[in-house]
């Protein structure tokens, strides 16, 4: 189970193996099963949490009971509903298993103590952030910009591993469309 996250380490970090051995002594393991909630929208996001195996998914629920995700996280990535977990407050936003998940999680104390403790892990998570700003103007600007057909060019350029596991009603609360769009684009697609 752990040795997933310990070659992710020994992969993006340069971490001496007394360093990893600290950040997983201070893990601790949880199973989803498909559907279940980490998180609920209302809590106070208390956990960094890094996906070994499975899938989850971020969201929101509008008013009218639609669901718009905001990010997916599959195996070898970290989550969190960020502001909840920075600031104490109630999480805008639900984390759920999208299908059976493996986790490893970490108290913001034991987190914080670690980017204390391990230099090497301060740069390392302060990158992911980075890239992750990043990532979320781009798709900001995209469904801002892009059309729902760009949009889908753009998903499966972007994750096609996650095509054939995810339900088309999940890709289309992620783009930002309509099942019904998303379904006339990939039958326009298939007639080429």
């Amino acid at each position: 189970m752990t040795t997933g996250l310990e070659a992710y380490l020994q992969a993006h970090t340069r971490l001496s193996d007394t360093e990893t051995e600290k950040i997983m002594t201070k893990a601790q393991h949880r199973s989803l099963r498909r559907n279940e909630m980490l998180l609920q929208e209302g809590q106070v996001c208390r956990h960094k949490t890094f996906v070994v195996k499975g899938l989850l998914r971020i969201f929101g629920t509008a008013d009218d009971g639609s669901e718009h995700i905001l990010q997916f996280s599959p195996e070898h990535t970290w989550t969190l509903e960020a502001e909840s977990y920075d600031r104490g407050t109630p999480a805008a936003f639900s984390i759920a298993a999208v299908e059976p998940s493996e986790l490893m999680l970490w108290t913001k104390p034991d987190f914080d103590s670690l980017l204390t403790e391990i230099p090497g892990l301060l740069a390392f998570s302060q990158q992911l952030v980075l890239r992750s700003g990043h990532s979320n103007r781009h798709r900001l600007f995209a469904a801002l910009s892009a059309t729902p057909e760009e949009k889908y060019a753009e998903f499966i350029h972007s994750f096609p591993d996650l095509m054939s596991r995810l339900p088309l009603h999940m890709i289309a609360a992620y783009l930002g469309i309509s099942l019904k769009t998303l379904t006339r684009i990939r039958h326009a697609q298939w007639q080429r």
